[in-house]
């Protein structure tokens, strides 16, 4: 089966039991500063799981890509990725357990035909704060799930919060049981490093987790304990890439059509691949190519912070890999390049997702050329300065200067006699990446998703300065980006030249004078169609749902007839403008070409 294929049948599955079909949203979270990505697919719905009514009703589905930085260091086995896909669907209240356990099963063993003698749950074994999860196991019993393929685990496997387990959670938050999917590749179950204990849990490759059921249905009580709440949810994830697999009945996810192509053009421009090195390499750099593409195609230049430090690692790493692989024997102008690899992406994906493929090309081969600079910068640092004593310092002070690869400085190292010490590079860098967590605990503090009153008020603020920004400069002015944080905002936005002192201060004098106005803000739920054509602003590339929510401010009887904001978006926003403060912009930046960043804050 081809991803398209299981694509379809998800949609048609869901939709056919009364889902609306949702898109997916970018990698990069609108105004949400708790995390850099979308890093799930329940991450941009967290509002409505919170209680907010979604304009496309109670019964949701979508495919949300997804991007983890953190398993970056992983792929190379068979099964992780830094970008993958998510399958959702989502009851807001509406059915529960055993409408969602039922339908589940027949997607799988209807609709995509899974032999059932393959599927294994598990199921919440419950603790000193919540109950065994017998409902649901009795539920899989119904549908005809033998005993010995129902599994009990704790609070570490089975309950889901956005803050961990029970007792992690903070008074108010919600969470509750969940209850996995998990197929057994029964074509390996003689392999000799499976035991006799094996089991779904325990990550030898016998098992692939493909779907996990999550069921909100508590909230904690400021006494510790938890009570059931009134709107029950579900909330439901599956792995597109691993159910594909599991579909293929092949533990290696790299062997579906979302990556062979890539893996296969790599083969045709290196004469022979032998041993796990080497196809270990090719998954690399397939994956971070793929990554790559989605993370330019949704806004990302390569930098030294944030999510342009990602794409920026992921690139050079893609270099460095291919460099290994081909022992730097390939013809650049002929040969194996990473733009070559990204057109696969572009065709991997046609029909699914729109590209911007010129620009994508252009950045990646930009990036290349300047790692190229600094390898030549690093390795004129190496010759001046390396000894024996401090070859691990030497190669972090290279990555973090030039972003040079571990892997880069260590081939360079033996080239000239040294060895890498491996033990003091992973102490200073445990070290930095500590001070770089208690930083970002500072910077991404509060959220969105919990909507905090500063980061409501921030998020507003945001709209009023797309709004000045458009009066000010003109109506090619966009949002290309934002960021929030507990003391500023961050806005990103198309224009091609630097902002005069003048401009500055006449967008802050606009947005000031409206804040004053005390403007009201006004919810209105309508169809994109509807919504475009009252004038509501939607620059967001992707495609949105048939219904969506508009936020207004302004009073139309004082403003000509004219709201002074409106735009399609997802909340959550300030009742009044009055209790924002005073705006203040203080500092105003380059981005890449045609795009401007404003840094401002409320006082």
């Amino acid at each position: 089966m081809t991803h398209l294929d299981l694509r379809q049948k998800y949609f048609d599955f869901f939709s056919g039991k009364g889902h609306k079909i949702l898109p997916s949203t970018s990698l990069v979270p609108e105004n949400d500063p708790t995390t850099l990505f979308t890093g799930s697919g329940m991450q941009p719905l967290v509002p409505y799981l919170l209680g907010q009514p979604h304009p496309e009703g109670t019964r949701l589905v979508d495919i949300q890509k997804c991007f983890r930085s953190q398993d970056i260091e992983e792929v190379g086995d068979n099964r992780h990725h830094t970008f993958f896909e998510m399958m959702g669907n989502w009851s807001l209240g509406d059915y529960f357990k055993e409408e969602q356990l039922t339908q589940y099963w027949q997607f799988l063993t209807k609709e995509l035909g899974f032999d059932p003698k393959k599927l294994h749950v598990t199921c919440f074994e419950g603790s000193a704060e919540a109950p065994r999860d017998e409902e649901s196991a009795k539920i899989w019993r119904s549908l005809g799930v033998q005993d010995d393929h129902i599994h009990f685990y704790g609070v570490k496997k089975n309950w889901w919060s956005r803050s961990g387990t029970p007792e992690q959670m903070p008074v108010g938050e919600i969470g509750g049981p969940d209850s996995e999917m998990f197929y057994e590749f029964t074509k390996i179950e003689h392999d000799p490093k499976f035991g006799k204990n094996c089991h779904p849990n325990c990550d030898c490759g016998r098992f692939l987790e493909i779907g996990n059921s999550v069921f909100i249905q508590y909230q904690k009580q400021k006494d510790g304990s938890f009570k059931e709440l009134k709107q029950k949810n579900v909330d439901f994830g599956g792995g597109l890439e691993r159910t594909l697999s599991a579909l293929n009945d092949n533990p290696d996810d790299f062997a579906t059509d979302l990556f062979s192509p890539m893996i296969e053009l790599m083969e045709e421009h290196i004469e022979k691949y032998t041993g796990q090195e080497n196809r270990s390499l090719m998954r690399v750099i397939s994956d971070h190519i793929k990554s790559s593409v989605f993370l330019i195609n949704d806004g990302i230049v390569p930098s030294n912070k944030l999510q342009g430090y990602q794409l920026r690692r992921l690139i050079r790493r893609a270099m460095v890999k291919i460099d290994t692989l081909t022992k730097g024997s390939i013809d650049q102008e002929k040969g194996l390049t990473l733009v070559l690899l990204a057109y696969k992406v572009f065709k991997i994906y046609k029909g699914v997702y729109q590209f911007d493929e010129e620009h994508i090309c252009k950045t990646i081969t930009d990036e290349q050329n300047k790692f190229a600079k600094s390898l030549k910068s690093g390795l004129r640092e190496l010759e001046k300065n390396i000894s024996d004593n401090d070859t691990g310092k030497f190669a972090f002070d290279l990555f973090q200067t030039y972003g040079f690869p571990i892997e880069v400085t260590e081939e360079e190292l033996k080239k000239r006699g040294f060895d890498l010490d491996k033990k003091q590079f992973e102490e200073i860098f445990k070290s930095h990446q500590e001070l770089s967590r208690t930083a970002a605990k500072g910077m991404f503090k509060g959220g969105l998703a919990d909507h905090s009153e500063i980061i409501t008020k921030y998020h507003t603020a945001t709209h009023l300065l797309q709004a000045a920004l458009r009066q000010v400069l003109g109506a090619h002015v966009h949002q290309e980006g934002s960021n929030l944080t507990t003391e500023r905002l961050r806005f990103d936005f198309s224009h091609h030249q630097k902002l005069t002192a003048e401009e500055i201060k006449k967008v802050e004098e606009i947005i000031n004078e409206q804040i004053s106005k005390g403007l009201d803000r006004k919810v209105e739920t309508m169809t994109f169609e509807e919504a475009v054509k009252s004038g509501a602003m939607a620059f967001f590339k992707e495609r949105y749902p048939e219904k969506v929510t508009v936020y207004s401010f302004g009073d139309p009887s004082v403003n000509s007839g004219q709201v002074f904001s409106k735009e399609i978006c997802g909340g959550p926003h300030v009742e009044n403008t009055k209790s924002l403060g005073k705006f203040k912009i203080f500092k105003e930046e380059s981005v890449s070409a045609g795009i401007r960043r404003i840094y401002a804050s409320l006082s």
